[in-house]
């Protein structure tokens, strides 16, 4: 019979896996700074929730690279956070933190079970989802009981069901515009929540920030996220429907390296993809043609961004190049 283990691993694979590397040594490190400085008891076994989690995907991850003949991916490790720094995000950050991480993980995990089909890849990708989903009910449930969850807007429920009899449906530039729709009202929230979240960690990061450079770079960021909840709560306040509320009171005035600038730059890099993803999502799943404009309009702005963020990673020798295919014309040149 068959040895499923000694399937080749294909292109997916490769890069699912070498992902979920580089990720969770990254997470490692934000969450053993955050489990040092916690103060809420109910807060810290969530903590350790998700540090053994990820910690248990490096150590199969390790070992399955070793049994593979593949290079151990450098990504992350304890000289990326200073564990004297003083901390810098309150334990109630840390929390929504936590579960917008848990959101990103179900999503991952459920891209990687689409595209893998060795049997011990499916069962990891299997346990990433399961562990993502395991968080994300661990917070959601602490969030409910304290207080801090923040739900969608509520609406009024239909009393019949309706189809689309007319062109103003898509309309949103000119005239008489329609309310928007349920779909449309939760992805301008998640858009909002998400871009809340991210100013508040990129402000964290430009406080610590070491060289110049990054900072700058940081504090660009933090206008592009204001500007973007500025633009999709405006939609929301028009049709007299609350926008999330906002974090920056989550931080500390601190100015402490907490995290090195490599792995503030890889975090920014990931809310990049991550914001790209959901405006793509938006923008395929709103009919009306102001917010597709909307959305079709802010993806470059983010995209140079990103562009920009990747060139200064490159400059430092941040960035960990992932594996690629041969270059055939230089196997051809013997260069």
């Amino acid at each position: 019979m068959e040895n499923k283990s000694k399937i080749r691993l294909t292109s997916a694979e490769i890069s699912m896996l070498w992902t979920q590397f580089i990720n969770d040594t990254a997470s490692i490190c934000m969450i053993q700074h955050f489990l040092e400085k916690v103060e809420d008891e109910e807060v810290r076994p969530i903590l350790e929730f998700a540090l053994n989690a990820s910690k248990k995907n490096i150590s199969f991850l390790t070992e399955f690279f070793k049994m593979e003949k593949f290079p151990v991916p450098v990504g992350f490790t304890e000289q990326d956070v200073h564990s004297d720094a003083p901390k810098l995000f309150s334990d109630t950050f840390v929390l929504m933190y936590l579960r917008n991480m848990s959101v990103l993980g179900m999503a991952a995990g459920s891209v990687s079970l689409g595209f893998v089909t060795r049997p011990d890849v499916v069962d990891f990708f299997k346990n990433v989802s399961q562990t993502a989903i395991g968080l994300q009910d661990l917070t959601r449930s602490l969030m409910l009981k304290q207080g801090t969850y923040i739900k969608s807007p509520y609406v009024t429920l239909p009393d019949k069901v309706d189809f689309v009899q007319r062109q103003k449906f898509l309309a949103g530039l000119l005239g008489d515009v329609r309310p928007l729709t349920v779909h449309e009202i939760t992805m301008l929230f998640n858009n909002i929540q998400t871009n809340a979240i991210g100013k508040t960690i990129i402000i964290g990061f430009a406080q610590t920030a070491q060289k110049k450079e990054v900072k700058q770079y940081l504090m660009r960021g933090k206008q592009i996220a204001q500007k973007h909840i500025d633009l999709f709560s405006d939609k929301l306040k028009k049709e007299d429907l609350p926008a999330p509320m906002i974090w920056d009171s989550a931080l500390s005035d601190s100015t402490k390296a907490v995290f090195s600038d490599k792995l503030m730059m890889f975090h920014v890099a990931s809310m990049n993809a991550a914001g790209l993803g959901n405006y793509g999502t938006s923008m395929a799943g709103s009919p009306r043609r102001d917010l597709a404009l909307l959305y079709a309009s802010l993806i470059p702005e983010v995209a140079l961004y990103a562009e920009d963020g990747a060139n200064l990673m490159i400059k430092n020798s941040w960035m960990e190049e992932p594996p690629q295919t041969d270059d055939r014309n230089q196997l051809i040149k013997g260069d």
